[in-house]
């Protein structure tokens, strides 16, 4: 949230590629002290309570840094995308809404509207191995599709805008690997 009563909003996995809301400024973002994780069982979007898949979420890890993109909101659309974003994101009570200090790439800093993991809750898996994961997402699938396609959509977005994720990139080779 700035000065200006806009809204900044931090993603770093689907919402970079499907934010789902009207936004003013996108800008390459970094948060410290998180990294970007397949740490999250997915019950609802992409897979079931009976075969899970994983999706991703910022995970707290002291000198860790994620980068991403935050959205800058207008002030007068902030209501209705708190309330879209709480729909989406808040759907198992699996993320906590979180307020964090992001450093722009032109040098600004601004505080935003982040999704963490909340590591006391069922869903959260967090340390599971590469090669798991990778079996995991290359089968699971839920009401948004299948889990690889969430994956390969978010690594080929992050390396559209020049981010590095070596651990993304080779679950997408991975996975496409296993699915062939």
């Amino acid at each position: 949230m700035s000065d200006e009563g806009d809204l900044w909003v931090f993603g770093y996995a689907s919402l970079i590629w499907n934010p789902g809301f009207t936004y003013e400024e996108r800008v390459i973002a970094r948060l410290r002290d998180y990294a970007r994780s397949f740490c999250m069982r997915s019950i609802h979007h992409r897979g079931t309570p009976e075969a899970p898949g994983l999706v991703l979420a910022l995970d707290a890890h002291p000198g860790a840094g994620c980068e991403g993109v935050a959205f800058r909101v207008a002030a007068a659309e902030t209501g209705p995308v708190l309330a879209y974003l709480r729909e989406r994101e808040l759907i198992s009570s699996a993320y906590v809404e979180q307020t964090v200090s992001l450093r722009l790439e032109d040098g600004r800093a601004v505080e935003a509207l982040a999704y963490v993991v909340d590591r006391g809750h069922v869903q959260y898996c967090g340390g599971l191995p590469l090669e798991e994961q990778a079996r995991i997402i290359a089968t699971a699938s839920g009401g948004r599709g299948p889990n690889d396609e969430y994956l390969l959509n978010t690594a080929a977005h992050l390396d559209d805008l020049g981010i590095a994720d070596e651990e993304l990139s080779w679950l997408a080779r991975r996975v496409t690997a296993l699915r062939n």
